[in-house]
């Protein structure tokens, strides 16, 4: 296919005013301006001047795991039986049948990061996958993308119920401490083994053996953290351990934004489309994604679908920009920055050769509450 007479917002660099894009094999073949010869003998969809984007992507999320119109029956989002749950895994769980899947890519919602919720202080693995299809298993982009962890309210409520630990936010911290020093044990051990014939290995472990990229860096923790002391323990802990680590939510961000840029944190910013709903959101506000972007912390926006449904990224990166934020680091927040937090930028998040052809196109400004796609390419095939 080539998509001609296009203003492509790269998201790597200038904006083409006049320019066509060769898809071939769903993927991004050439760019090029009016000044250069486009491809000849291919489909052709004529823009007329439209605004080609990236498709956006939106970095937490819970799509198919609390599915849309369903009550228990769909509710795959929390393990609430134990509070230490790394071996979990979101692809066991999504259904991709789930309607709000279509909702979000004829919104041009292209990528999420999907996973378990914020009941456990480990909760499991998240995904990150294309919201076309119809099979788990291809439309995963990277899995795992990161391990769930989670601080504040949410994992003491749930277990303060049962009469169990965790019920304050200590045991939280201590319950993640004590399974990181387990699994660390446990791939010392391993190693030991591997060198020394006399040294038996462990038994296996399937909740370490689910750590052991985490403590090695190769997999990222995503810390669930709404209050600046949570976000302090978050950073306290990754610090501890050498974690690669990324702060989600970051609802009280806004004032310990100059901290957080020394310390180099990386923010998923929101919800914030919502109701003050729970005492850690008492100080939520719209603003916060500006705030953090201008004193320097890479901040991406997120829905945290279904608090806020999925189609309404784009709104809520326009109410950032309403309350402060840069129009140019909003769009950012909703297509190349989620993807450089997630490490999937080498496949989705801007509009250059080699990525996967994931295009999103409007004939009005997209940050409008008015404006919807006239068209959304996933995978190079015309969805919309």
């Amino acid at each position: 296919m080539l998509i001609t007479n296009a203003k492509i917002h790269t998201m790597a660099g200038d904006t083409i005013d006049n320019g066509w894009i060769h898809i071939k094999a769903n993927k991004i073949a050439a760019i090029g301006s009016r000044t250069d010869k486009p491809i000849k003998d291919e489909e052709v969809l004529d823009v007329h001047g439209a605004g080609v984007y990236p498709g956006f992507i939106d970095a937490h999320t819970h799509l198919g795991m609390w599915e849309d119109g369903l009550c228990f029956e769909g509710d795959d989002g929390n393990e609430e039986t134990d509070p230490i749950t790394p071996q979990l895994r979101a692809i066991d769980a999504i259904n991709p049948m789930d309607r709000c899947f279509s909702e979000a890519l004829a919104a041009g919602i292209t990528t999420v990061v999907t996973g378990p919720g914020s009941a456990n202080p480990i909760g499991g693995q998240l995904a990150a996958m294309k919201t076309a299809g119809s099979r788990v298993d291809d439309m995963i982009v990277k899995a795992p993308v990161a391990m769930k962890m989670a601080l504040g309210e949410n994992p003491k409520s749930v277990y303060h119920g049962k009469s169990q630990t965790p019920s304050t936010r200590m045991a939280t911290a201590a319950l993640i401490r004590e399974e990181l020093f387990k699994a660390k044990r446990y791939m010392e051990d391993l190693e030991r083994s591997k060198n020394d014939e006399d040294f038996e290995a462990p038994e296996f472990d399937i909740k370490s053996e689910a750590l052991l990229p985490v403590l090695r860096g190769e997999t990222e923790v995503h810390f669930h953290a709404h209050r600046s002391d949570d976000i302090y323990t978050a950073i306290r802990i990754a610090n501890e351990f050498h974690l690669n680590y990324v702060i989600v939510h970051g609802t009280e961000g806004h004032l310990i934004a100059d901290t957080l840029a020394k310390e180099g944190v990386r923010v998923l910013a929101g919800p914030y489309l919502c109701d003050r709903s729970k005492p850690e959101l008492k100080n939520q506000t719209p603003a916060n994604p500006g705030i953090l972007s201008k004193a320097g912390v890479f901040t991406a926006i997120i829905t945290d679908h279904p608090v806020i449904p999925l189609q309404y990224l784009p709104t809520c990166a326009a109410l950032a920009v309403r309350e402060g934020m840069d129009y140019e680091e909003a769009l950012k927040a909703i297509t190349i920055n989620p993807a450089k937090i997630c490490g999937i930028d080498q496949r989705v998040g801007s509009i250059q050769v080699g990525k996967d052809a994931d295009l999103v196109i409007f004939d009005s400004d997209p940050l409008q509450m008015t404006s919807k796609p006239v068209h959304v390419i996933a995978d190079g095939k015309i969805m919309l």
